[in-house]
């Protein structure tokens, strides 16, 4: 059973909570396995077709509980913090086969910030704050901090948000293209799950394949990119969503999609 990690799965939603509000749902290493963990169980759950992840209390999450890491002592590599606790979360999140959808309760800071970064969609309360603090230790961003925040907001904001410890506010994310949503705070979890339930009755095959070309996207040349989304097509239109949609187009009638 999880200790840090809240889960539950109502209308193939499954919602992951963060669970560790004294500490603003910081990080340390427990929490991170467990995270992972939930993750991977999504992929192999078929009563899952959308994922809600959220935190408990004040905070999304303030990144990494920095205590957990100085007790180590001084020998001890950061790196090993990042590959062990957080490129697991981030990669488990990318290669879901299912979306994934965040709703920023509160703030959003460091790694957690990055991590919420990563989903496929971001709702934000109007009561957040999106920041990197990573300059104001001597860090860099992780948790694909110097990967994904380029490419959302361009490089000149993202270098803001680092060298100079910018605050995001969630209105001011939204206009910039950082996130998806700002939604007041009363209203944040209702409409998030709105949104996770529509994403549920549509076709989840097909949106692990988007998530696969936005994924090698980030990598390939235009030629490369072209090819796969060739191939891409074909087994979509091999999936009984693609059979169910076209029957319904047809019929003109609403499609009931199986995720299959």
């Amino acid at each position: 059973m999880s200790e840090y990690i809240y889960t539950s799965l109502k209308n193939k939603i499954l919602t992951i909570t963060l669970d560790r509000a004294d500490k603003l749902n910081s990080f340390i290493e427990p929490m991170a396995k467990e995270l992972q963990q939930e993750l991977t169980d999504a992929t192999r759950n078929e009563d899952v077709r959308c994922v809600l992840l959220t935190g408990k209390g004040k905070a999304f999450s303030a990144g990494q509980d920095l205590p957990e890491v100085v007790d180590k002592g001084d020998d001890y590599e950061l790196g090993e913090t990042v590959r062990k606790s957080y490129n697991p979360i981030i990669n488990a999140i990318r290669e879901l086969d299912k979306p994934v959808v965040c709703a920023v309760n509160g703030t959003a800071a460091g790694a957690g910030a990055n991590i919420a970064l990563a989903c496929d969609l971001v709702l934000a309360s109007n009561e957040a704050v999106f920041v990197q603090s990573f300059s104001k230790i001597g860090l860099i961003p992780d948790s694909g901090g110097t990967f994904f925040l380029p490419r959302l907001v361009g490089l000149q904001r993202a270098n803001a948000m680092y060298l100079l410890d910018e605050k995001i506010s969630p209105k001011k994310a939204e206009e910039i293209g950082l996130i998806y949503k700002a939604v007041e705070a009363d209203h944040l979890m209702d409409e998030t799950q709105s949104i996770c339930q529509k994403l549920a009755q549509m076709p989840t095959k097909g949106f692990a394949l988007y998530k696969q070309a936005i994924n090698q996207s980030l990598s390939n040349n235009l030629d490369e990119h072209l090819e796969l989304e060739a191939d891409l097509q074909t087994e979509a239109g091999k999936t009984d969503d693609y059979d169910e949609g076209v029957q319904a187009f047809l019929e003109k009638r609403k499609p009931d999609f199986k995720g299959k």
